[in-house]
């Protein structure tokens, strides 16, 4: 589960509403974070939130319509991290290291959420799906301006920008699948190595340690 703790206090789904709809949200969450969403009920959800069956079709048609939600707070939220970092101030390197830390922080303190987010994709009805895969094209783009920019100022040495850009999100999107809370590192923690190893990767001096 997501914790106040893992999240500095954020309070998870906190923008929806009423109650009821975030209880439900939440214990969605949980359920197909643990079993899957095609091994997930209505009635698995429902309990989870101590709630009847009934209860949760007041607020959600189907089980689908829980996924196309959690699905899209969760895309709107990275494209949120990606975007603001690319369109910030500074060097093409900072603002790539700035984008990594804050994309690989928010997948390790929200890793039970995000793997939903990242890797349920496929149960998504069509017209969902492609709404979704259209906000991971956004962020796509964010990353690959960023490294276009590092390119034609001499600060990478990318010969593939858009192989890049993929191999990139893809190594920070899988901090979901194995970071623990239990785990020898912090979310920052993490989010700081990650920036270090991109911007090897990119052939960019990675950021001076901070003096003690």
């Amino acid at each position: 589960m997501d914790s106040a703790a893992e999240t500095g206090g954020y309070q998870p789904w906190s923008e929806v509403t009423p109650d009821a709809a975030r209880r439900l949200l939440v214990a969605a969450v949980e359920a197909f974070a643990e079993r899957g969403y095609h091994a997930t009920t209505t009635r698995d959800i429902a309990g989870r939130a101590g709630m009847s069956p009934a209860a949760l079709y007041i607020h959600y048609k189907t089980k689908e319509e829980l996924l196309h939600r959690i699905s899209r707070i969760g895309h709107d939220k990275a494209l949120e991290i990606l975007e603001t970092a690319a369109s910030g101030p500074g060097t093409a390197a900072e603002r790539l290291d700035g984008a990594v830390r804050s994309f690989v922080g928010w997948h390790a303190a929200h890793h039970t959420t995000a793997r939903v987010v990242q890797y349920e994709l496929d149960a998504l009805a069509p017209e969902h799906r492609s709404e979704i895969v259209a906000l991971r094209r956004r962020s796509d783009a964010a990353v690959r301006r960023i490294l276009a920019d590092g390119v034609r100022a001499g600060e990478f040495a990318v010969p593939d920008v858009p192989g890049t850009t993929l191999a990139v999100l893809s190594l920070c999107i899988d901090v979901a699948r194995w970071f623990s809370a239990a785990g020898p590192r912090t979310p920052d923690e993490v989010g700081a190595l990650y920036a270090d190893l991109v911007l090897r990767m990119v052939g960019a001096a990675p950021a001076a340690p901070a003096q003690k």
